[in-house]
């Protein structure tokens, strides 16, 4: 997941995986034994690295304009700049492992801005945790115990006695069980929640029902907060998600940062997606979706490169890193796909060329970021 743990020993003999302590299930899958496979592919036979890179260099460069570069998982971010160099050249659509997963948060935070803060400021801090459709111990299993209602900040020495912990769950999305307290809303309602919240902590009067009583209550006990901190889950889950819970989170956490202090944290999951986005911010100026087709970086979220390959507007693809799952192995199957990356030769696509390479941060070093944008350097033990 994106808490990018950094206290974690590995135990290696024989440039194998042997144990990984202390790790968590998602972790100890991740690391596995460290062995991957290592072939070289041409249209799915053996070949050397350079009759390999000839072949997919002219398979792309003859869809120049036409391509699309799409950076998966498991990737450096010094990686990541590399392919995008490779498109910048080739004036390809850029797409992202993140692009349709991340879109309605990244674009709810340039309407209406930001209110973050890091992993550490969040431990240290936050004495009032609000958990909004999410429960970190099934998809982030070390968040309670490193970053938040478990651990001991430096203005929270009690760890979790000192905090206090509120759950709110809406539909099939539950919150954290064993929390102070707890309100359950449908999914119609969730919107008008985060309204209504918003409202009392501005001082804004608010219609009486029994809902808006317990919404009351909760608003009270934040902006009673020395440090709030709003949890919610950014990456897709088993509900479908209203596409405003992101702008109504952002709005209510920033009206919270004028009676007291708070950040909203945005759970996001691992591979160095995160970093995806800040390297395709730092060289283009966008975080997602950028298109190179006319020689220089162009913004367009509504017609990202995955979709416009569907349309068939693409006649070519570059997968970079860990290939995407199999329901967009369909689209990459239709256009001459050149895969590099860990497991490239399994991939659920058919494949023109298929490199296989390590995995950042097993068998690679270099840099990836926290969940919280917070850039941490790779130790590979293989």
């Amino acid at each position: 997941c994106g808490c990018g743990c950094d206290d974690v020993t590995v135990t290696v003999a024989d440039n194998t995986i042997l144990d990984a302590a202390p790790v968590c299930p998602l972790g100890r899958s991740w690391f596995g034994d460290g062995r991957l496979p290592d072939a070289v592919l041409s249209d799915g036979q053996a070949t050397t690295l350079e009759q390999a890179v000839s072949t997919a260099a002219a398979t792309l460069i003859s869809t120049r304009g036409r391509c699309l570069v799409y950076l998966g998982l498991d990737l450096s971010s010094q990686a990541q700049r590399r392919a995008l160099d490779i498109a910048d050249f080739l004036k390809a659509t850029v797409d992202s492992d993140t692009s349709e997963t991340a879109a309605n948060g990244l674009l709810a935070a340039q309407r209406r801005g930001r209110a973050g803060a890091t992993l550490g400021e969040i431990r240290n801090r936050g004495d009032v945790f609000l958990f909004w459709g999410v429960d970190p111990t099934d998809h982030y299993p070390r968040f309670l115990e490193r970053y938040s209602v478990e651990s001991s900040g430096t203005h929270v020495p009690e760890g979790r006695a000192g905090r206090d912990i509120i759950g709110v769950s809406v539909g099939a999305d539950r919150s954290l069980t064993g929390a102070n307290s707890s309100l359950e809303l449908e999914i119609t309602e969730e919107i008008t929640a985060l309204s209504l919240l918003r409202a009392v902590v501005a001082g804004a009067g608010i219609p009486e029902s029994p809902l808006a009583a317990r919404l009351r209550d909760i608003a009270e006990r934040l902006t009673r907060a020395r440090y709030a901190v709003l949890v919610h889950d950014a990456e897709p889950t088993t509900e479908p998600r209203n596409v405003l819970r992101i702008e109504g989170l952002v709005a209510l956490t920033q009206a919270l940062n004028g009676p007291t202090r708070a950040a909203l944290c945005s759970l996001r999951a691992g591979g160095n997606r995160v970093g995806a986005e800040a390297v395709l911010t730092s060289q283009t100026g966008y975080p997602f979706a950028v298109d190179y087709s006319r020689g220089y970086p162009r913004y367009q979220p509504e017609r990202r490169g995955m979709i416009r390959l569907q349309s068939g507007g693409l006649r070519s693809a570059l997968v970079v890193g860990s290939p995407p799952v199999a329901t967009t192995g369909s689209a990459l199957s239709s256009v001459p796909t050149v895969a590099i990356g860990p497991r490239a030769s399994q991939a659920a696509f058919t494949t023109r060329v298929a490199i296989d390479t390590g995995v950042a941060g097993i068998h690679e070093d270099g840099v990836a970021y926290r969940m919280d944008e917070v850039p941490l350097a790779l130790r590979p033990p293989l």
